[in-house]
Protein backbone atom coordinates (compact mmCIF):
# COMPACT_ATOMS: atom_id res chain seq x y z
CA UNK A 1 0.00 0.00 0.00
CA UNK A 2 1.32 3.12 -0.72
CA UNK A 3 1.81 5.98 2.55
CA UNK A 4 1.97 9.61 2.14
CA UNK A 5 3.96 11.97 4.22
CA UNK A 6 1.65 14.30 6.13
CA UNK A 7 2.84 17.63 7.15
CA UNK A 8 1.74 20.03 9.45
CA UNK A 9 0.42 23.95 7.88
CA UNK A 10 4.06 24.97 8.75
CA UNK A 11 5.61 21.96 6.13
CA UNK A 12 6.80 20.53 9.91
CA UNK A 13 7.15 16.52 9.24
CA UNK A 14 4.26 15.07 11.39
CA UNK A 15 4.19 11.22 10.22
CA UNK A 16 3.65 8.64 7.90
CA UNK A 17 0.04 8.13 7.09
CA UNK A 18 -1.51 5.41 4.54
CA UNK A 19 -2.71 6.93 1.38
CA UNK A 20 -6.35 5.72 1.86
CA UNK A 21 -6.11 7.92 4.71
CA UNK A 22 -4.05 10.56 3.29
CA UNK A 23 -7.26 11.00 0.56
CA UNK A 24 -10.02 10.39 3.24
CA UNK A 25 -8.30 13.45 4.99
CA UNK A 26 -8.20 15.70 1.48
CA UNK A 27 -11.81 15.02 0.90
CA UNK A 28 -12.21 16.23 3.72
CA UNK A 29 -10.81 19.39 2.80
CA UNK A 30 -8.47 18.78 6.02
CA UNK A 31 -5.39 18.51 3.89
CA UNK A 32 -3.87 19.78 0.42
CA UNK A 33 -2.03 17.50 -1.35
CA UNK A 34 1.43 18.49 -2.12
CA UNK A 35 3.20 15.92 -4.37
CA UNK A 36 1.15 12.72 -5.68
CA UNK A 37 1.69 9.28 -7.74
CA UNK A 38 0.18 8.83 -11.29
CA UNK A 39 -2.19 6.75 -10.46
CA UNK A 40 -5.52 7.57 -9.24
CA UNK A 41 -8.72 6.59 -6.90
CA UNK A 42 -11.59 6.41 -8.52
CA UNK A 43 -15.27 6.45 -7.11
CA UNK A 44 -18.61 6.91 -8.97
CA UNK A 45 -17.83 11.15 -8.71
CA UNK A 46 -14.75 11.83 -8.04
CA UNK A 47 -10.83 10.94 -9.36
CA UNK A 48 -8.38 11.57 -6.50
CA UNK A 49 -4.75 10.96 -7.31
CA UNK A 50 -2.49 9.20 -4.95
CA UNK A 51 -0.94 11.43 -2.30
CA UNK A 52 2.46 11.20 -1.79
CA UNK A 53 2.74 14.13 0.62
CA UNK A 54 -0.33 15.81 2.17
CA UNK A 55 -0.54 19.52 4.11
CA UNK A 56 -2.33 20.02 6.89
CA UNK A 57 -5.33 23.14 6.32
CA UNK A 58 -5.09 23.69 10.26
CA UNK A 59 -1.91 23.56 12.44
CA UNK A 60 -2.08 20.87 14.64
CA UNK A 61 -0.23 21.44 18.11
CA UNK A 62 2.28 18.56 18.73
CA UNK A 63 3.67 17.24 22.13
CA UNK A 64 7.29 18.41 22.68
CA UNK A 65 9.65 16.03 21.59
CA UNK A 66 12.87 15.86 23.76
CA UNK A 67 14.83 13.42 22.05
CA UNK A 68 14.81 10.48 19.16
CA UNK A 69 13.94 6.93 20.53
CA UNK A 70 17.28 5.08 20.63
CA UNK A 71 16.84 2.29 17.62
CA UNK A 72 19.12 -0.10 15.47
CA UNK A 73 17.00 1.92 12.64
CA UNK A 74 17.81 5.50 13.89
CA UNK A 75 21.30 4.50 14.40
CA UNK A 76 21.62 3.82 10.57
CA UNK A 77 19.79 6.83 9.69
CA UNK A 78 22.19 9.04 11.59
CA UNK A 79 24.89 7.35 10.63
CA UNK A 80 23.64 7.53 6.69
CA UNK A 81 24.03 3.73 7.23
CA UNK A 82 27.77 4.42 6.76
CA UNK A 83 30.60 2.64 9.30
CA UNK A 84 32.18 5.29 11.27
CA UNK A 85 35.45 3.83 11.37
CA UNK A 86 36.13 3.40 7.86
CA UNK A 87 33.28 5.09 5.83
CA UNK A 88 31.82 1.43 4.25
CA UNK A 89 28.10 0.15 4.46
CA UNK A 90 27.56 -0.27 7.47
CA UNK A 91 25.63 -3.46 8.86
CA UNK A 92 26.47 -3.53 12.35
CA UNK A 93 26.21 -0.90 15.63
CA UNK A 94 29.10 -0.66 18.32
CA UNK A 95 29.31 0.91 21.62
CA UNK A 96 32.29 3.15 21.24
CA UNK A 97 32.98 2.74 25.09
CA UNK A 98 32.23 -1.17 24.98
CA UNK A 99 29.21 -1.99 27.80
CA UNK A 100 31.51 -4.88 29.02
CA UNK A 101 33.68 -1.47 30.12
CA UNK A 102 30.86 0.44 31.79
CA UNK A 103 29.65 1.97 28.76
CA UNK A 104 26.14 2.89 28.26
CA UNK A 105 23.59 1.72 25.36
CA UNK A 106 23.28 5.97 24.74
CA UNK A 107 23.39 8.06 21.86
CA UNK A 108 26.85 9.29 22.36
CA UNK A 109 28.55 5.82 22.89
CA UNK A 110 26.64 3.83 19.94
CA UNK A 111 27.77 4.25 15.92
CA UNK A 112 27.07 2.52 12.99
CA UNK A 113 29.75 0.13 11.54
CA UNK A 114 31.35 -2.62 9.19
CA UNK A 115 31.76 -6.11 10.12
CA UNK A 116 35.69 -5.86 9.76
CA UNK A 117 35.92 -2.81 11.92
CA UNK A 118 33.49 -3.99 14.55
CA UNK A 119 35.86 -7.42 14.70
CA UNK A 120 38.87 -6.06 14.58
CA UNK A 121 37.85 -3.31 17.24
CA UNK A 122 36.71 -6.20 19.85
CA UNK A 123 36.14 -5.24 23.83
CA UNK A 124 38.46 -2.08 22.87
CA UNK A 125 38.22 1.52 22.78
CA UNK A 126 38.75 2.95 19.68
CA UNK A 127 42.53 4.16 19.82
CA UNK A 128 43.33 1.14 21.82
CA UNK A 129 42.14 -0.75 18.61
CA UNK A 130 43.92 2.21 16.38
CA UNK A 131 40.75 2.98 14.74
CA UNK A 132 39.28 6.83 14.80
CA UNK A 133 35.51 7.51 14.73
CA UNK A 134 34.62 9.87 11.79
CA UNK A 135 32.55 12.26 13.69
CA UNK A 136 31.27 12.38 17.13
CA UNK A 137 28.12 10.41 18.35
CA UNK A 138 25.21 12.48 19.31
CA UNK A 139 21.50 12.60 19.37
CA UNK A 140 20.32 12.92 15.86
CA UNK A 141 17.84 16.07 14.81
CA UNK A 142 14.79 15.82 15.54
CA UNK A 143 13.29 14.92 12.17
CA UNK A 144 15.25 11.38 12.31
CA UNK A 145 12.27 10.10 14.12
CA UNK A 146 10.31 9.98 10.96
CA UNK A 147 12.80 7.63 9.22
CA UNK A 148 13.11 4.92 12.66
CA UNK A 149 9.65 4.57 12.75
CA UNK A 150 8.87 4.57 8.66
CA UNK A 151 11.51 2.40 7.52
CA UNK A 152 11.48 3.07 4.05
CA UNK A 153 11.19 6.67 2.81
CA UNK A 154 10.03 7.28 -0.71
CA UNK A 155 12.83 9.92 -2.09
CA UNK A 156 10.20 13.03 -3.12
CA UNK A 157 9.97 12.90 0.76
CA UNK A 158 13.02 14.45 0.27
CA UNK A 159 12.71 18.14 0.07
CA UNK A 160 10.51 18.10 2.95
CA UNK A 161 12.49 16.84 4.88
CA UNK A 162 15.97 18.81 4.67
CA UNK A 163 17.85 17.38 7.99
CA UNK A 164 17.43 14.02 7.39
CA UNK A 165 19.47 11.95 5.16
CA UNK A 166 17.65 9.34 3.00
CA UNK A 167 19.30 6.30 2.01
CA UNK A 168 19.36 5.86 -2.04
Amino acid sequence: MTRALMLNATYEPLCVVSARRAVVLVLKDKAAILEHDSEEFHSERTVVPVPLVIRLINFVSVPYRSRVPLSRRAVFARDEYRCQYCGAAAENLDHVLPRSRGGLHTWENVVASCRPCNAHKEDRRPQEAGLRLRKVPGPPSADLWLLATAGSVDPIWARYLPGVAIPA
